[in-house]
């Protein structure tokens, strides 16, 4: 097992709907409309938690080439 260096924080598997919302620089309601629906949460009783693993899904999904526009 590796030895965690103390000086590097700890890697985040996963996040609260608001920090998600703040990773994503979206509002709660843009969550909501545009992003939940394609989401896959976690529950540990009343709290949600987002994998980061299904937010970059969500972008690569969601990705258009700017060339497409």
């Amino acid at each position: 097992m590796a030895v965690k260096d103390d000086n590097q924080p700890t890697p985040r598997l996963a996040l609260s709907i608001e920090q998600a919302c703040e990773a994503l620089s979206v509002s709660w309601d843009t969550w909501r409309r545009h992003i939940a629906p394609d989401i896959r949460v976690v529950y540990i009783g009343r709290k949600k938690l987002v994998p980061v693993t299904e937010l970059e899904r969500w972008l690569e999904a969601n990705a258009v080439s700017t060339a497409a526009h």
